[in-house]
This record gives structure tokens, sequence and C-alpha cells, in this order.
């Protein structure tokens, strides 16, 4: 027996025997009863060890006390909920819960100081899927699995069972899990056409293994929750997008062809430049992240630092670039938020007080493997205006179109910073701070919509300060979790959160442990490339293991062809990404997102719709040459063979250079897809 206390402007609050219920347009979000309360508080020790990006967490719970019970009373505005560990008591949280801007607001006023566990449930369902918490690797769906969300960096091999997961455990302490990312986020998207957003930048575990209910864990109260609905999934990207932001559009040069990735100085770029030109390669830019030098590690190759142009490593590079614009090619760089101490920049940002400190007041030096690196504050102002003003200066003015905005995930959670703010809260903030350091830099100097920047790292807001994603350092291999197929769930997880422009290293980064790029891989992560936002191929962190795109005729033929496909599908991929900039719609989308009555489609994590018209099916798996796909209610064509397909699932030729590509027959880009049969 269920009373209805209220409906007003969607939110539904209904007062049950010894509980309450929350909906919101239609949807139960929220329910809570003595035996099944949906808030529980407690205190915990956490120990936290970071090795070079990698963390080991554990937390040992003191105690964990459920919120049994509810007083309810209605204000002008909402309504407001004490929640008590027993009938009669004190409250201990009290939730403010109303209508905001069109969406449920839950706020959280905590009344015991010594609370630093939460969980909170959210109803659900045995049929529910759930979808984003950032960006994830190993699944695309979370249902049946808990989610830490913790910026760090994503780890070799990903995947507990396999062999090179282990060794990189043993050696180097660097493993990871499926759930390690660097870009996490407590937004999830449910099938029920609704999302959750959790504001916090605590540690936080969202848990989707109850059939009836999520439970979301963070180690804080957080500030507040929020849920909103839409009437299709279209819909709700782009009110997830109205709440975060949205990326603007890419510069028009990025789809002249591929971002080469080179390294080695200013002769050998021109020579790999020339024979890639020669041979019909369509390039747009060179990427040379050592332009600024490079050291040696037992890694492998590891950059310089110290974020200026280094002459000897790149002797006349100030009169190249220049000449290479006038080709139409961009030069790209490379900067992150630390400073070596072996640089300058190192020298003025100690002098002036920049750097974070550790608990002696002294430098916190971050070991980032065989090399020391001071953390820029990005909690003091000054600091921030100042490392604009290296970019601006050292990247910009000198006449770098672009660059990788690497790292951001590795703050430790012992260092001292100006704003007095414990380090384990500002931890996952610190990827959007320094995205944003980016964005001010580049807006500061008029160059929004002509220069690209590219990040790993991310949480809540950086959609707005980041022009581009890649989907960081995945292992040269076949691997699911890890290597060419693990980028596919990454693009649809974090374009269902808003990041909707994404890319990868063409052919992985990662040789360690046996791990090395063979040709075939190369190939087939082209032919993925040539179907995302841009282009970018990465020598990797040992170029002399791994098989390089210029290393025989053959391969630089391929790379042609898939230059040449992407640059014909150049308007396409340019309407893409300003419908992208415009409601948060990412190019890359799940297939559930045009056949929601598809329930197949749902479960499908290795395919994507790239806009509402190519279906792409990227080869992973090393020596096929056929291809098995699933395609949804529609007509399609396959782009090779112009043969027509209806739904189910097909089976299609699939030798390096073509893989598998539909378009729908309706479409009114048929007769640029068609112009990719002639390529």
């Amino acid at each position: 027996m269920s009373e209805t206390i209220k409906v007003d402007k969607g939110l539904d609050v209904r007062i049950l025997e010894g509980g309450f219920e929350v909906a919101f347009n239609g949807v139960l979000l929220l329910r809570h009863t003595a035996q099944s309360p949906i808030v529980f508080v407690g205190q915990g020790e956490e120990t936290i060890e970071m090795y070079r990006g990698n963390f080991d967490i554990r937390d040992y719970v003191i105690e964990r006390t459920p919120l049994k019970y509810a007083k309810i009373e209605e204000k002008h505005n909402g309504y407001t909920i004490e929640l008590s560990k027993f009938e009669g008591e004190q409250a201990v949280i009290i939730l403010q819960v109303g209508e905001e801007e069109g969406r449920l607001k839950v706020e959280y006023n905590k009344l015991d100081s010594s609370i630093n566990r939460f969980w909170m449930r959210t109803v659900a369902d045995k049929t529910e899927k759930v979808y984003g918490c950032g960006e994830q690797l190993s699944y695309f769906n979370m249902r049946g699995k808990n989610f830490p969300l913790w910026t760090s960096e994503p780890g070799v091999g990903r995947n507990k069972n396999t062999y090179v997961t282990w060794q990189a455990d043993v050696i180097d302490k660097a493993g990871g899990d499926y759930y390690n990312t660097n870009f996490p986020q407590p937004t999830f998207v449910s099938t029920k056409k609704y999302y959750c957003h959790v504001e916090t930048t605590a540690y936080a575990d969202f848990d989707f293994r109850n059939p009836y209910f999520h439970e979301l864990q963070i180690w804080e109260v957080p500030k507040y929750v929020l849920f909103e609905t839409a009437d299709t999934y279209l819909e709700l990207v782009e009110k997830i997008t109205n709440l975060f932001g949205r990326q603007p559009e890419l510069p028009d040069w990025v789809y002249n062809g591929i971002i080469l990735g080179i390294q080695g100085g200013t002769d050998v770029v021109e020579e790999k430049l020339t024979k890639a030109l020669e041979k019909g390669v369509k390039v747009s830019g060179v990427w040379c992240q050592d332009w600024q030098g490079k050291r040696i590690t037992s890694f492998g190759k590891r950059l310089m630092w110290n974020w200026k142009w280094n002459e000897n490593e790149y002797p006349e590079l100030d009169k190249k670039i220049p000449e290479w614009k006038e080709k139409d090619i961009r030069f790209l760089g490379y900067i992150n938020p630390y400073v070596a101490i072996e640089g300058d920049l190192y020298r003025e940002a100690e002098e002036k007080g920049y750097l974070a400190f550790n608990d002696q007041r002294e430098v916190y030096l971050v070991d980032f493997g065989e090399f020391y690196c001071g953390v820029v504050d990005f909690t003091n102002e000054e600091a921030c205006e100042w490392y604009k003003q290296v970019i601006r200066e050292n990247m910009i003015d000198f006449g770098l179109d672009g660059w990788m905005a690497d790292f951001g995930e590795y703050l430790p959670t012992d260092v001292v910073l100006k704003n007095g703010v414990d380090a384990k809260v500002m931890h996952n903030a610190w990827p959007t701070m320094w995205a944003k350091i980016n964005y001010e830099a580049v807006s500061e100097a008029n160059k929004i919509g002509e220069i690209v920047y590219f990040m790993r790292a991310g949480y809540t807001g950086v959609q707005k300060y980041c022009t581009l994603l890649w989907g960081g350092d995945q292992s040269v291999d076949w691997s699911l979790d890890d290597g060419l197929a693990s980028v596919i769930p990454a693009a649809l997880s974090s374009g269902m959160i808003g990041c909707g422009l994404h890319h990868s290293d063409i052919g992985g980064y990662t040789s360690l442990h046996g791990n090395k790029r063979s040709k075939q891989l190369l190939m087939r992560w082209s032919e993925m490339g040539a179907f995302t936002p841009m282009m970018r191929t990465h020598e990797g962190n040992r170029p002399d293991d791994c098989f390089q795109f210029d290393d025989d005729d053959e391969s630089l033929e391929h790379l042609a062809r898939m230059t040449n496909i992407y640059v014909t599908l150049a308007p396409y991929t340019k309407s893409l990404v300003k419908e992208n900039a415009a409601r948060g719609i990412p190019v890359q989308r799940p297939l559930f997102m045009h056949y929601e009555q598809d329930e197949k489609a749902y479960d499908i994590q290795y395919q994507y719709l790239y806009g509402q018209d190519l279906l792409v099916a990227p080869v992973h798996q090393e020596d096929q040459t056929e291809w098995e796909v699933y395609l949804p209610e529609d007509e399609w064509i396959h782009v090779w063979s112009g043969k027509e397909y209806k739904d189910g699932t097909v089976t299609v030729q699939s030798p390096v250079g073509y893989p598998p590509v539909f378009y729908r027959k309706k479409s009114e880009w048929k007769d640029l897809f068609s112009q990719l049969t002639l390529i």
C-alpha cells in the first residue's frame, strides 16, 4: 500500500510502510525501507601506494551502518528526508530532494563528521544494462561487475589471467585489471534511459552486481547526485553534455590525412615524411613527441620533460615548421603537467614556488621511471598562469598546431597542495584541471578550432576542455583487454558520458615482456583508424622492437589506401564532429543508439556505428580473412563488394586492407560511401 504525496514537474515521492520511493519522469530511482535502506555510512582506513602511476589501494572498513529510519517533510521546493540509525534518534544524513533545471537533484548533508565512507543504492532490475563510468576498456556493458573509479595508469595487459599481465605485475608492479583507466567518471547511463551522476572527486566504487540495486560507494559524503531522463539515447547524451559541456570542432587541417608519429630529429622526420608522400600517403601533420629532447631508460625511449625546443635534437626546426605548413602539413609536439629536475623550467618553477611540496615543505619529486619530476601545482593560480605562458610561448608561438597533453593521473596522495585540500580528494580532479590549462592557453591565443591537443586522462568536466581523447597506452598485441580491440569499448563508453571525439595510437604503444608489434597488427589498426575522427601513428616505447609504417613498401601502400579512405570520408566525418560539438552526440556510437528495439545491440562492444550511416566491425584478431558481423534491422551495403544485406549475423571476406564496413542503403551519404569501393 502506497500513498502519493505529490507529483510535481516529474518528481513523484511516495510514502511506503517504513520508507519511501522516489521516481522521476516515470522512472523509479530510489526505494527505501528499514529492511533495505538506500544509504549506509561508516568509517574506513585506506592504504594507497603509488608506483609510477599504478596504485595499490586497500581499504579496511571499520564500520558500515545502515540508516534504516527515514523522516520525510515536504518543503516548497521539494522534500527533506532525515536518515538515522535508530528510530527516534537524531539524523545522521539529511537529504534534500528536488527538481533543478529539469534534473532530479539529491543533496546530502553530513551531520556526523566522523563519516568517511558512504554507500548509496539506486533501484535496478535484472534486465537492466549500464554504460559509461568514463572510459572503460574491457567492458562496455558494466552490469555484473564493480568498477573502482580512480584515475591511474591502465596497466599492462589488464587481465590477471594473462602471462603478460602477470609478468608486468611481478616485474614492474604495473599489470592492471579490467577496471583500471586513465579516465574514470562517477556517471553511468542506464537502459531505463536515465543517467546518474555523483558529484565527488573522492575515490569511488560503483557496483553493478546486484540484480535489484546498484550500490555506489564513495569515500566521502558526496555533495549531490543528479538524475535525468530522456525518451531516446540520442536525447540522453545531449542532456549529459548540456551538464558537462561539449568538445569544440576539430581543425579542418586534421582531415587532410594522417598525423605521422616520428622521432629522431629533423632529418629523420624529413626523410620519413618524403618517403610516405612519395608512396601516396595523405599526411596532415607530423607528431614529434621528442621535440624537446629524449632520454633512454630500461622501459625504452622516454622524453626530456623540459617544454621547449631542443635545438640539438631538432636543428633548424624553427625554419622547417613554416616550410611544412606551406605544404599544408602541421607540426605537433608533446607536453605534460610535470617538469624534470634537469631542466630550466623546473628551476624556474622551484624558485617561484609553483611546485607542490611534501610534508617537510620540500619540493615533492615523483619517480616516473628512472627520472624525477616536480608537480606543477594547479591549485596555485600563479602557477597555472605560468604554465599557460609556457604553452603559449614555447609551443603556440613557436608554431605548433597541436600536441599530446599527456598524463594527469599521477598526482600522489601524500603531496601537499597550496589550496590545503587533501590530495586524495584532488587526485581525481587533476586531469580536468590539466585539461583546463591547455584549453585556456589555446583559447587565450585565439586558436580554438585551429589547434588540437589530445589527452588520455579525464574526469568529470573534462568534456568542455578536451579537444580530443586518445585511448592511452595499449599493448602492441591482439589481446581483448589491452590490444587493438580494447580501443572500441573505450570510444563507446567515453562517448556515452560526453567525450564523443576519440582516437588511438595506430599500432599501439607498449612493447614489454616479449610483445613486439607485427606488420599485420599495424595494418589492421590503421584500418580502424580510418574510421575515427583522427588518424595518428605511434612508434611505440621501443621503436626498434616494433614494425613501423615505413618498414616496407606493402605497409606504406596499405597506409596510403587507408588515408585515401579517411580523406574521402572527410565531409561525412566533419558533419559528425559538428554534430558532436552542437549536440554532444558521439562520432563513434553503440549500435543501440540508433536501434533501440534490437536487444542484441546492447551487448555488442567490438563494433560501432560511425555516425548513423556507417557500421564498422574492425578485425581485431590475427590471421583472419573473414569476419563475423552483426547487422541491426535495416538495409545494409557491404562497402567493398557492393552486396546488400539485411539484419542478423553475417560473415564477410575481410582480408588485410578490407575491414568489414557497411553503409545504410537509404543514407543521404550513399554516393560518397560508394566512392570507397574505387579506392
